[in-house]
């Protein structure tokens, strides 16, 4: 069985996502309501499909910098929780 979880909540529990993806668990990481990718037990095929292809942000390049990175975190932080 394949467990759906959204893309904060692998942030927040990766380690533990990762001890049951080794035991076999599957996972399907979901970002902006969309299927982003499958995390699955190491050896077993999977077949990918991006469907964030289309998602104008997702490969949209980056439009500034800080020294300090600080600008940076606040954006991701803003616009993935």
């Amino acid at each position: 069985m394949t467990v759906v979880i959204n893309a904060r909540e692998l942030r927040s529990d990766l380690g533990r996502i990762v001890r049951l993806a080794r035991e076999g668990q599957r996972f399907r990481v979901l970002y902006r309501s969309r299927v982003a990718f499958d995390i699955v037990p190491p050896g077993e095929e999977t077949e990918f499909t991006n469907e964030l292809a289309d998602e104008t942000l997702y490969g949209a390049s980056a439009v500034g910098a800080s020294s300090d990175g600080q600008a940076a975190r606040n954006h991701d932080r803003e616009l993935y929780t």
